[in-house]
C-alpha cells in the first residue's frame, strides 16, 4: 500500500459508476457522456489543459446527486432511482412535465396521499425544482474542490442545469454566463441519454431539438459534425469505450494520485455516499473513527489502519444503488424492499474491486454484514472465511448505526449499545473487536476527564 501510485482517471472512471447508480442510469452514463462531450472540446479546438478539466468535469458530473435523493422521495412519493432515471427524458415543456408528475408521483401511496403530493408540485413546483438542483449542484462543486479539482471543474458542475435560453436552474444563467464545461456537460449528458433509450437518430433529433433552448447553437453544431463521423457512435456504443476514454485523458502527462490523495478521494467519496439519505449523515466518517479506535487498541500498525480507514469510508458505496424509499422506511422491511437493502453490499464489492487502489477495501464493502454464525449476507461466510479487517469494519459499523438515529428508532446510549454487541458475542461480531473497542471507549472518555 505506502508509496502507490495510480492515474487519476483509472479511479475517477470507476467511481463515476458509482454516481450512475445513484442517477438510475445505465452503467457507464459518465464515461460515455466524457467520451461525447470530450469530442465536442476537441472539435472546438480547446486547449489540452482546458480538455483535461472538462474530462473530469464530465466524469463528476454527477458529484453531488445522492444529496436529492430523500428529498425527491419525500416530495414525489416515488422510487428516487427510477424518478431521475425518467425525469432526464423530459424536456422541459409543460404537457411533458404535467405527464411525468402525474405518471410518477405516489403511484405506491395512497390515493388522498398521491392526490395531496400532486396538489403540492403542482402549486409550489418551480420552488421544488430550483431546491433540488441547487443542493444538487453546489454539493457537487465543493466535493470536486475536496477532491482536489479547479475551480473551472467545480463551477462547471456547479452549472450543469442551466440553460443556453436563462430557462435552467438554480440561478437561470443564459447564453455565455454559463461556464462552458456546464454547457458541454448538459449537451453529452442528454445525448447519451437519448442513445441510449432510443438509439443514436434520436439522440441527434434531441440534440437538434433543443438548440437555442437548452444547448449553445455552437455547441449543438459541434455535436453535429462530430456524430457524423462513421466510427464516432460505433465506439460510443462498443465494450471497449471505458479503455479508449482512459487512454485518451487530455493533456501532456497523466495525473497520478499518491496514498494522500487517495485519503482524500475516500473522505470525499464518503460524503457522497452518506449525503444519500438524512439518517447516514456522517455514518462513514463515524465508522472511520470507530475502525480506527478499534486497530489502534489491537496494535494494528499505521499502514494497516491506512487501509481500513480507506475501507470504512467506502464500506456503504454500494448505497448508492437504493432506493431511499428502502433506506429511509420508518418500518420493518420486507420482501423485496430487504432484498434491494442486501444488495447494497454487493454493490460496493463490484464497484471497489473495479479500483486497483481499493480493490483490497472491496472485500470489506462486499462482506461488513457477514455474521460469524454464517447468518449474515450476502454470503452467508462463516468466521473462518471472514477476515479480521472486515470483522473490525463491521463492528464499527453496527456500533455507529445503534448509537444513531434511524428511521426506525431514536439514537441508544453507548452502554446499551456495547450490550447489545456483547449479547451477540462470539455469533454476530467478533468479542477481540468488541473488548478493543469497549477499551478504546473507556480510554477515550478518561482522557477528556484529564483534559477537563
Amino acid at each position: 500500500m505506502s508509496g502507490i501510485q495510480i492515474r487519476l482517471a483509472e479511479i475517477i472512471e470507476a467511481l463515476s459508476k458509482a454516481l450512475d447508480l445513484t442517477e438510475g442510469q445505465p452503467p457507464g452514463h459518465c464515461i460515455r457522456a466524457c467520451y461525447i462531450g470530450t469530442h465536442i472540446g476537441r472539435e472546438l479546438g480547446l486547449p489540452d489543459s482546458a480538455l483535461q478539466d472538462l474530462y473530469y468535469t464530465l466524469l463528476l458530473k454527477d458529484l453531488g446527486c445522492s444529496s436529492n435523493a430523500a428529498r425527491i422521495c419525500e416530495i414525489y412519493l416515488a422510487d428516487d432511482l427510477a424518478f431521475k432515471r425518467d425525469f432526464k427524458l423530459v424536456d422541459g415543456s409543460l404537457g411533458q412535465v404535467l405527464r411525468f408528475v402525474i405518471g410518477h408521483t405516489g403511484m405506491q401511496a395512497g390515493l388522498a396521499e398521491r392526490f395531496r403530493g400532486i396538489l403540492n408540485i403542482l402549486q409550489n413546483g418551480g420552488e421544488i425544482v430550483t431546491d433540488l438542483i441547487q443542493t444538487r449542484c453546489q454539493r457537487g462543486a465543493e466535493i470536486a474542490r475536496m477532491m482536489r479539482f479547479s475551480e473551472a471543474v467545480a463551477n462547471g458542475i456547479l452549472g450543469l442545469d442551466e440553460h443556453w435560453n436563462g430557462g435552467g436552474r438554480p440561478i437561470g444563467l443564459s447564453g455565455t454566463e454559463i461556464p462552458l464545461f456546464s454547457r458541454i456537460a448538459l449537451l453529452s449528458q442528454i445525448a447519451d441519454i437519448f442513445q441510449a433509450s432510443g438509439g443514436p437518430e434520436a439522440s441527434k433529433a434531441e440534440i437538434a431539438k433543443r438548440s437555442g433552448t437548452w444547448f449553445d447553437p455552437d455547441l449543438t453544431a459541434a455535436f453535429a459534425r462530430v456524430a457524423a463521423r462513421p466510427d464516432f457512435w460505433e465506439i460510443l456504443r462498443s465494450e471497449a469505450l471505458e479503455e479508449v476514454v482512459l487512454s485518451s485523458e487530455p493533456g501532456q502527462q497523466a495525473i497520478m494520485a499518491d496514498d494522500d490523495y487517495l485519503d482524500d478521494i475516500a473522505a470525499a467519496f464518503a460524503k457522497v455516499i452518506d449525503a444519500k439519505s438524512p439518517y447516514t449523515s456522517g455514518h462513514s466518517d463515524r465508522v472511520a473513527l470507530f475502525t480506527d479506535l478499534i486497530a489502534e487498541e489491537m496494535g494494528i500498525d499505521a499502514e494497516g489502519r491506512r487501509f481500513l480507514k480507506r475501507a470504512a469510508l467506502l464500506h456503504d458505496i454500494g448505497k448508492l444503488g437504493v432506493s431511499n424509499s428502502v433506506l429511509d422506511k420508518p418500518g420493518k422491511l420486507e420482501g423485496e424492499e430487504w432484498e434491494q437493502m442486501k444488495r447494497h453490499s454487493e454493490f460496493s464489492e463490484l464497484i471497489l474491486s473495479r479500483i486497483h487502489a481499493f480493490s483490497e477495501a472491496a472485500v470489506i464493502g462486499g462482506a461488513h454484514h457477514e455474521r460469524l454464525d454464517g447468518k449474515g449476507y450476502p454470503r452467508g461466510l462463516t468466521a473462518e472465511a471472514i477476515p479480521m479487517e472486515v470483522r473490525i469494519v463491521s463492528t464499527a459499523d453496527v456500533f455507529d448505526a445503534l448509537t444513531a438515529d434511524r428511521p426506525y428508532r431514536a439514537a441508544m446510549p453507548i452502554a446499551k449499545a456495547l450490550g447489545i454487541l456483547w449479547e451477540g458475542a462470539g455469533q454476530s461480531h467478533d468479542p477481540v473487536c468488541i473488548t478493543a473497542l469497549e477499551r478504546a471507549l473507556d480510554r477515550t472518555a478518561i482522557e477528556k476527564k484529564a483534559a477537563a
